[in-house]
């Protein structure tokens, strides 16, 4: 599915149009339909760990969120080899509002969230 990018993804200014592509139930590709060479893996943090956080009433406006919304998270990860070497950004996740396809990137303040890292290797979340 296609989704307009609607508050950019930090350090990809030129991307204003995403495709997400499921690999499996954890990881998913998100591509720029704008520029070829622009993609991201990026996982489901809620298969991970606890995850919890507000939405900012800005981004809520921006993406038209409601209550009823079908609204989807996801985090962008750098994969390394072997796979739980990767590293999940927690402080930055991609929010896609399902119903009218857009989506932003929310950056949590690290004093609100002392739990989530930028860089946290997907080992530490194995049982």
């Amino acid at each position: 599915m296609q989704y307009e990018v609607k508050s950019t993804i930090l350090g990809f200014d030129q991307v204003t149009k995403v495709e997400l592509n499921e690999i499996d139930e954890m990881f998913l590709i998100l591509k720029s339909c704008d520029d070829t060479e622009v993609s991201f893996t990026v996982v489901n943090p809620y298969l991970l760990r606890e995850y919890s956080f507000d939405v900012p009433s800005s981004i809520r406006v921006l993406l038209d969120i409601n209550e009823d919304s079908k609204v989807v998270v996801y985090n962008i990860a750098v994969i390394q080899d072997p796979l739980d070497e990767s590293c999940i950004n927690f402080l930055a996740p991609l929010i896609f509002n399902q119903d009218n396809a857009t989506m932003a990137q929310v950056v949590l303040d690290v004093k609100n969230h002392p739990g989530f890292g930028l860089a946290e290797p997907i080992r530490k979340f194995k049982s």
